[in-house]
């Protein structure tokens, strides 16, 4: 019965360990949109879940949200897909799009890009700000001096071109009445070579979008074609992989509650959602989600197990330790009985009278009698020790008997 203790208790705490949820924290994003995906990301995680998400309390940037992660400060962040490469960062998945606008006027047109850009003014927030990095990008390989078009950085001034790099929010531009969104073209020239094909190619994390008729209302009159860039999920690439794959299921489940907070931000993410352009290599929990390859039960339980391993080792070692001491005490009980004996073997001297003989003999007798009763309680060991004394007991028994004394 004793024995089986630890297999019991080894089920139990594993039993214990798989109903726990696991807890994951992450970065809070800087940006209030960002920011307000993240808190209902976690706050939607409910207590059935195999993972729990936690917010830090300070909101980062995606430069020190990366950094946070590297350093072991969150477990996850939700940044942009144009970060610089980590190699100890790795994607764990898409979640939405974060996408260009370029708005201008109603009134003004242009041929094309370059001459829309020619002698504008234009907002695209602060140097170094997602807008601005994803803007540049986007113009490099636009054949126009550095003099043609102006930034500027003061909200109150109005622009002839307003730079929005954000996720689709339909009443984004409802305030602003008599304004369009700038196309780069038609559906039907995705692939076929054009401007958006261009940016792609020389930008492998951007990716094509379209912004349907009417997202935007009047603003959208036709299809605007733009580029996007992913807001992914990252970790560390060493965070467990089981971890890793519980989380991917858990924000799959969660996508119906988030598309409908956030209506037409979520609808992109598929079960099976594309990963390629991601500018840090696949978690090994998210390559395992994708050919779904479920973590087995020592992956999924390998923190468990170290800790199974330790406590067991602690128990052989205690138990070693204690059959040390139990042997020890056997021993101690073992060697008075060779006391006994030995003393009483030394009385034995050649004027011993008959009475005196007796009486070793009844002593020596009553100390095999107690001997065999501690052997048969298990308080003696039947080993070598044993059998010496019932050896060296009978010896001096025989010397008693035939009148020899010691030496």
């Amino acid at each position: 019965m004793i024995r089986i203790l630890p297999i019991v208790a080894f089920f139990v705490l594993l039993s214990a360990c798989d109903n726990a949820p696991r807890e994951l924290v992450l970065v809070k994003p800087d940006t209030a949109v960002d920011g307000e995906i993240a808190t209902n990301l976690a706050a939607l995680v409910d207590q059935d879940a195999s993972v729990r998400i936690t917010l830090t309390d300070t909101a980062m940037t995606g430069g020190d949200a990366l950094l946070a992660v590297a350093s072991g400060q969150a477990d996850i962040a939700l940044i942009s897909n144009d970060q610089p490469f980590r190699e100890d960062i790795a994607t764990v998945m898409p979640l939405y799009a974060t996408v260009l606008h370029v708005v201008h006027p109603a009134n003004r047109t242009a041929a094309d890009f370059a001459d829309m850009l020619r002698g504008a003014t234009v907002f695209a927030g602060l140097e170094g700000s997602a807008s601005r990095r994803v803007f540049d990008r986007l113009t490099s390989n636009i054949d126009l001096g550095d003099d043609e078009y102006t930034y500027i950085t003061d909200r109150t001034t109005i622009a002839d071109l307003a730079v929005v790099f954000a996720p689709i929010a339909p009443d984004r531009l409802a305030e602003y009445p008599g304004v369009r969104l700038w196309t780069m073209g038609t559906p039907g020239d995705i692939g076929a070579g054009g401007p958006v094909d261009s940016a792609m190619l020389l930008n492998p994390h951007f990716r094509p979008f379209v912004i349907p008729v009417g997202t935007y209302g009047a603003a959208t009159p036709e299809p605007i074609v733009t580029i996007a860039v992913d807001k992914i999920i990252i970790s560390r690439n060493d965070l467990d992989s089981s971890l890793v794959y519980d989380l991917i299921n858990e924000v799959q489940r969660l996508r119906p509650a988030l598309a409908a907070i956030n209506p037409g931000l979520f609808q992109n993410v598929s079960q099976d959602f594309d990963a390629s352009r991601s500018r840090f290599i696949l978690h090994a929990g998210t390559q395992n989600y994708l050919q779904r390859s479920e973590p087995t039960f020592v992956e999924r339980y390998s923190g468990v197990a170290e800790v199974l391993v330790t406590l067991m080792v602690a128990i052989v070692s205690a138990g070693f330790a204690a059959a040390g001491i139990f042997s020890r005490r056997r021993k101690n009980r073992i060697d008075r009985f060779y006391s006994a004996v030995l003393r009483i073997r030394n009385t034995i001297t050649g004027d011993l009278d008959e009475p005196g003989r007796q009486s070793a003999i009844d002593e020596i007798r009553s100390l095999q009698e107690e001997a065999f009763k501690l052997l048969v309680d298990e308080k003696l060991a039947a080993d070598e020790s044993f059998r010496i004394f019932i050896t060296l007991s009978n010896d001096v028994l025989n010397q008693i008997s035939t009148g020899k004394t010691t030496t």
